[in-house]
C-alpha cells in the first residue's frame, strides 16, 4: 500500500477534528503525565541535537527508519548507544496525542552518549519484507558502519535491548566491525540458533519440538499489508506524518488459550484471520519463510540472523538472563561458551546476571518478587547503574571501576531469595548429584508411588500411562513467554495437574539439611511406547513441608531426535530407548524438610505443539493415535536426574 508523498499525511480540518476527538477517547494519561511528557519532550530538544526519521540506506536499497539523538555542544565526539528494535518506537505518541515518553534518552544524552533507535526492516517506517531478527547480518553491520563514521561519533557503539531488541546482536557483532565495542544482551535466546546440546533455533524448538510462543507472538510482527510511503518521501513529511500516525497495526484481540488448540497448527494464524508471512508462508526474504515447515536442522536457520557457536564472538559482554524466562538455559550455554572461545582480553570482559524474574521483567522486582505464585523476596537490582558502568569503560575507556568490581556472574537463589556471585558458571564447588527414578509401577498422579531415590532398583516395574494428544497435559505456569493469555509465566503450585493419572510423579524423602541446586540439571530416561514417535517431557519441581509443589523449570523430548537433531529415527513398539534431555537449569535452595519432585509425561501444551504420534510431519497434519507410553527404572534401565549442589562455604553479602 503506497501513500502519495504530500497527499499521504496531508487532511482536511474535518479528518483532524475526528482524529483528535479518536485520539483523546483512546489516550490513558492523565493530565499530569501527558504535560511531564511535554516538559521531557522541551528538556531533550534543549539538551540534543534531534534528528528524525533518518532513513538509512542498507547496499540493497532498503532505508531503514533511524532516530538520532546527540548531545548538544559535546566538548569532543561521542559515543553510541544503538537499539534496535521490530517493535515502535515512534517518537510522538498517536493515542494521547503528546510526545512519547523521553526519559531513557535523555538519560543517555546526560551520561554523555548518542542514542540511536532503529526499526528492523518491514516493520513501521522502515522498508523492505520482514523476517525474523530483519536480516541483522547485514542491516545490523551497515548500520553500525554508517552510525560510527559520522563524524561527531567516536567510533564506538554499544548495544542494548531485551528479547526482540536483544537478538539479533549477537550474530551482528560476530562479524567484527570494529566499531562494535561492547553488547548488552537481554532475554535474548531468540537469537541464539544451536550452541552445545541446545538445537533451538532462537527458541523454535525444544528437544525438537515446536514452541508455540512463536505463533501468538508472529501474529502481531509478520504484517507484510501495511502503509509505505514512497522513497522520495522528503524527511519533514516523515516526521510530520508520525505526529498523526504511528503505523502500528490494532490485530484484532485472539482468544489464545482457544485458538492454539486448531489443526493442523500450520494453519493456526489463517484459523484467526492473521496475516501472511514467515511462519507458514514462503515469502521474499533471505531465509525464505515457511518456518513452520523447517526441520531442526534446516539450511534455512543458517541464512537469516541467529547466532550459532562456530561463530567466533569478540565483543564485551552484559548478559541479563532470567530463571523464568524462556531461554535460560541456551543463554548461559552461549555466554559459557564465549568464555571459552573468545580471543584475549574478551573473554575474561564478560558479565552476566541472573534474576528470578520472567520474560524481561528484570526491572519489575520490588521487595516481594511474586513471580506466578511464589514469593522470591527483594530481587532489586540497579540493572541501569551496570549498564552504564560497563558502557562508561568499553565505550568511553572511564576507569570508574563499576563493571570490574562485580564478580563475572551475578545469579539470584531462589527458596533463600538472595543475590550471590560466582566467577563461573555452575558455581565453583558445585558437585553433581543424582536420584534414581523409582516405583512399584504406580507412579502415576501425586496418589502414586514414584520415588527419587539414592539408587535404582534392582528389577524393572515400568510407570505406564496413556498419552492421548486430543487430551494433553496443559502447561500451568512455567519458563514461558509471549503467550496471550494461553500461559502466565512464573511458578505454580502444579498440585492441582499432579492429580492427572498422565503425568508420573516421583519425589524424595524430605531434606534434613538445606541444599543449593545451582547449575543444569540433567533427566536422563529410559522409556518406550507402541507409537512410532512420541514425546516425553520432564519437570522439575520444589516440593514444600506443606504440600506447595512449585515448578522450576520444565523440559521434552521429541523422540524422532534422540539420536540428534539432524536425523529422524523412529521408536520400534515396546523397545527401551535411553534418551537424555536438554539440561533444565535453576538456581534454588531446599531448606530443610523440603524435597526435590520431578514430572514425567507426553505433553506440556501449548508451551510445546503436541505430538500426534504418528510419526508424519506433525506441523499439517490435524489426527492423532493415541499412544501409551512406559518409563523403566532399574539397574538395567537406571533413569534419573542429576543436579547441581553447592556446598556451603563462606556466607554471600547482597549485591548492592
Amino acid at each position: 500500500m503506497i501513500i502519495p508523498r504530500r497527499l499521504a499525511w496531508a487532511t482536511t480540518a474535518s479528518v483532524i477534528l475526528a482524529a483528535a476527538i479518536l485520539s483523546a477517547q483512546q489516550g490513558t494519561l492523565t493530565p499530569a503525565e501527558q504535560q511531564r511528557r511535554k516538559d521531557l519532550e522541551a528538556k531533550l530538544q534543549d539538551i540534543a541535537v534531534v534528528e528524525r526519521r533518518v532513513m538509512i540506506p542498507m547496499k540493497d536499497g532498503v532505508r531503514l527508519a533511524t532516530d538520532i539523538y546527540r548531545p548538544k555542544n559535546a566538548a569532543a565526539k561521542v559515543p553510541i548507544i544503538f537499539v534496535k528494535t521490530p517493535y515502535n518506537f515512534n517518537f510522538w505518541d498517536v493515542r494521547n496525542g503528546v510526545p512519547a515518553d523521553m526519559s531513557r534518552i535523555i538519560e543517555a544524552i546526560e551520561k554523555g552518549y548518542a542514542y540511536v533507535g532503529q526499526n528492523e526492516r518491514g516493520h513501521f517506517f522502515s522498508e523492505g519484507n520482514y523476517d525474523i531478527l530483519g536480516a541483522p547480518i547485514t542491516d545490523g553491520y551497515e548500520t553500525v558502519d554508517y552510525l560510527t563514521k559520522q563524524p561527531w561519533s567516536n567510533g564506538k557503539l554499544g548495544t542494548t535491548g531485551c528479547s526482540s531488541t536483544a537478538e539479533w546482536q549477537p550474530a551482528v557483532a560476530s562479524l567484527g566491525h570494529p566499531g562494535f565495542a561492547a553488547m548488552n544482551v537481554q532475554g535474548f535466546g531468540a537469537g541464539v540458533g544451536k550452541v552445545g546440546p541446545y538445537w533451538e533455533q532462537g527458541n523454535w524448538y525444544r528437544g525438537g519440538a515446536m514452541q508455540m510462543l512463536f505463533i501468538t507472538w508472529i501474529y502481531g510482527e509478520q504484517n507484510q499489508v501495511r502503509p509505505m510511503f514512497p522513497k522520495d518521501t522528503p524527511r519533514e513529511d516523515l516526521i510530520a506524518a508520525s505526529r498523526m500516525f504511528d503505523l502500528a497495526p490494532r490485530m484484532p484481540p485472539v482468544d489464545w488459550d482457544s485458538a492454539l488448540w486448531h489443526l493442523p497448527t500450520e494453519d493456526i494464524l489463517k484459523s484467526v484471520n492473521g496475516p501472511k508471512g514467515v511462519f507458514a508462508d514462503r515469502m521474499p526474504v533471505e531465509t525464505g519463510g515457511m518456518m513452520q515447515q523447517r526441520e531442526p536442522a534446516s539450511d534455512a536457520w543458517r541464512k537469516g540472523g541467529l547466532w550459532h557457536d562456530d561463530m567466533a564472538l569478540n565483543v564485551p559482554g552484559l548478559w541479563f538472563m532470567s530463571w523464568y524466562d524462556v531461554s535460560v538455559g541456551p543463554n548461559l550455554e552461549m555466554f559459557n561458551h564465549v568464555r571459552r572461545t573468545a580471543k584475549a582480553p574478551m573473554k575474561d570482559q564478560q558479565w552476566a546476571v541472573i534474576a528470578p524474574v520472567a520474560h524481561c521483567a528484570y526491572t519489575r522486582a520490588s521487595e516481594h518478587t511474586i513471580v506466578g505464585e511464589r514469593d522470591m523476596g527483594d530481587a532489586r537490582l540497579d540493572y541501569n547503574d551496570i549498564m552504564y558502568g560497563f558502557f562508561d569503560k568499553f565505550l568511553k575507556g572511564d576507569a570508574n571501576g563499576r563493571i570490574e568490581k562485580m564478580a563475572r556472574v551475578t545469579y539470584y537463589t531462589m527458596g533463600s531469595n538472595k543475590w550471590q556471585t560466582s566467577d563461573v558458571w555452575p558455581p565453583a564447588g558445585a558437585q553433581p548429584m543424582t536420584f534414581h527414578l523409582a516405583s512399584g509401577g504406580r507412579a502415576n498422579s501425586l496418589n502414586g508411588d514414584g520415588q527419587l531415590a539414592a539408587a535404582p532398583p534392582d528389577a524393572d516395574t515400568p510407570d505406564v500411562f496413556t498419552y492421548d494428544p486430543m487430551n494433553p497435559v496443559t502447561s500451568y505456569g512455567g519458563n514461558v513467554c509471549c503467550t496471550g493469555n494461553a500461559i502466565q509465566a512464573g511458578s505454580f503450585d502444579q498440585r492441582k495437574m499432579e492429580s492427572r493419572h498422565d503425568i508420573l510423579v516421583y519425589t524424595s524423602e524430605p531434606f534434613k539439611d538445606g541444599m543449593e541446586a545451582s547449575g543444569p540439571i540433567t533427566p536422563t530416561l529410559y522409556v518406550s511406547s507402541d507409537a512410532k514417535d512420541t514425546d516425553f517431557t520432564v519437570k522439575i519441581v520444589d516440593v514444600y513441608p506443606d504440600g506447595r509443589a512449585y515448578n522450576l523449570d520444565e523440559s521434552i523430548q521429541r523422540m524422532r531426535y534422540r539420536d540428534g537433531y539432524d536425523k529422524k529415527v523412529w521408536m520400534e513398539k515396546d523397545k527401551v530407548y535411553k534418551v537424555t534431555l536438554q539440561p533444565l537449569n535453576t538456581s534454588n535452595y531446599f531448606a530443610a524438610g523440603h524435597r526435590l519432585r520431578i514430572e514425567v509425561s507426553s505433553s506440556n501444551f501449548p508451551r510445546f505443539d503436541r505430538n500426534l504420534n504418528t510419526g508424519g510431519n506433525n506441523f499439517d497434519e490435524a489426527k492423532g493415535v493415541v499412544a501409551r507410553n512406559a518409563v523403566h527404572h532399574s539397574k538395567q534401565y537406571p533413569s534419573s536426574v542429576t543436579i547441581n549442589v553447592v556446598r556451603p562455604t563462606t556466607p554471600t553479602a547482597r549485591i548492592q
